[in-house]
């Protein structure tokens, strides 16, 4: 085993990496010992038990999730132009629909992405009302879209397939 020195923030990197690409079970100290070629007395330095590595891997996202809604709160341009720009980011996002599945499992893990996409549905109906539609089922709608596209298995990209229903729920305002 390699002796070099991991930090708290590169274990919850590879348990962020593990859990996108297997799944929360690979988010167990021996496993990710393995991949990062350490021992798993360096895992449990940083963390007291596998749960306190779960609780941080689910505190980073939920951190970055929130931060990247707050830059988006910060963005310039239209209304329409910030809508598409979101969706463009929350498609692109490859930890979401592991945190979605892990949190079929997880009561904790399911409040705080409740948490997230409240957030993400408020700035959503914002940017909507701005744009003259009011009816929070769109905003709904669209925080929907967002989350299911990346999983249907069609011919169109989910960002194009996300710009259409943009512009249809724009033409009926």
């Amino acid at each position: 085993m390699a002796t070099q020195r991991l930090t708290r923030q590169k274990w919850i990197d590879a348990g962020l990496r593990a859990l996108v690409a297997t799944g929360p079970a690979a988010l167990a100290a021996e496993p990710l010992a393995r991949e990062l070629k350490a021992t798993k007395g360096s895992f449990y330095w940083h963390f007291k038990d596998v749960p306190a590595l779960h609780e941080a891997v689910l505190r980073d996202w939920q951190s970055r999730a929130l931060l990247r809604l707050a830059t988006a709160l910060e963005d310039t341009g239209t209304a329409e132009d910030r809508l598409r720009r979101f969706g463009q980011t929350m498609l692109q996002d490859s930890e979401d629909p592991a945190f979605r599945s892990w949190a079929q499992t997880s009561p904790h893990v399911a409040a705080a992405l409740a948490d997230v996409d409240g957030e993400r549905l408020t700035y959503i109906g914002n940017l909507l009302a701005h744009l003259g539609v009011g009816n929070p089922d769109f905003a709904q709608g669209c925080l929907a879209a967002l989350i299911g596209l990346p999983q249907v298995q069609g011919t169109t990209d989910p960002q194009d397939a996300f710009g259409t229903m943009i512009d249809m729920v724009l033409a009926l305002k």
